[in-house]
């Protein structure tokens, strides 16, 4: 096995840049790979039900390996950022493809997004699960279970509208980028951060913990006292929100 102890990144990615070897790649895996560990305990808790941590190993491994593969280090961008976009990326679209939840839980999580959409505009501040409950003729109990199940759905979806491919909210995109996707890149994460300061001081905290401060969910419930399953709620609310206004800003 290659020892990596001894050798920093930039050594490591300056022996690569000179003889790009399946030996020298090796080590710069073992090096990241306990990037690519955390990265997988802080996406675990939001696949409810999955517990299948080698399997998303795996597949963070791949992605890895291809940021490795696609990686310009003459560029000067900060690698770890880079791979973190691939990592993620690998993992969320694998579970897209697992049969996580039924077509009837998926319907139903799509009329809840409609309705608190719907209510917020109708009522021009943020309704209440109960008044989605009511809105959708459902009962309260039920709804509270479904909630409970929508953070991986919104999560999902929200960085698919983000970058296309799944990724993360700090995300740069390929380093083989055109001016014009830079110039989208930017200007999208503008309209972003400007949502996000928008936000109730709550809401723009949980952003900033889970996005940036890259928290798990069951830190962020500590840090706000609240259960795991509450700081779910309210931060699939906020991406659904986020979510709702850069569609509507990116198709006005």
């Amino acid at each position: 096995m290659p020892d990596t102890e001894n050798l920093t990144a930039k050594a490591l990615w300056e022996k690569y840049a000179r003889s790009a070897t399946q030996d020298t790649k090796d080590e710069i895996v073992l090096h990241y790979l306990s990037l690519v560990k955390r990265i997988v305990y802080r996406l675990m808790p939001t696949f409810e039900g999955y517990s299948n941590f080698d399997d998303l190993l795996s597949c963070g491994i791949l992605g890895l390996i291809d940021a490795i593969n696609k990686f310009d280090y003459s560029r000067g961008v900060l690698f770890e950022k880079y791979a973190t976009v691939r990592i993620r990326g690998e993992i969320l679209d694998h579970m897209r493809k697992q049969d996580w939840a039924p077509t009837s839980l998926r319907r139903k999580i799509q009329a809840i997004n409609s309705a608190f959409s719907e209510l917020e505009n109708k009522l021009s501040r943020e309704p209440a699960d109960s008044e989605v409950a009511e809105h959708l003729g459902m009962d309260d109990a039920d709804m509270q279970k479904i909630m409970s199940k929508m953070h991986m759905f919104n999560v999902m979806h929200f960085e698919e509208l983000l970058m296309g491919e799944g990724s993360g909210i700090q995300a740069v995109r390929d380093t083989g980028e055109t001016p014009e996707e830079s110039y989208e890149n930017k200007e999208l994460k503008q309209l972003l951060a400007n949502m996000i300061d928008d936000l109730p001081e709550r809401e723009r905290h949980i952003v900033t913990l889970y996005y940036y401060e890259e928290l798990t969910l069951k830190e962020i419930a500590d840090v706000l006292g609240v259960s795991e399953s509450r700081a779910s709620q309210i931060h699939s609310k906020v991406i659904v929100k986020l979510k709702t206004g850069l569609e509507a800003l990116m198709n006005s």
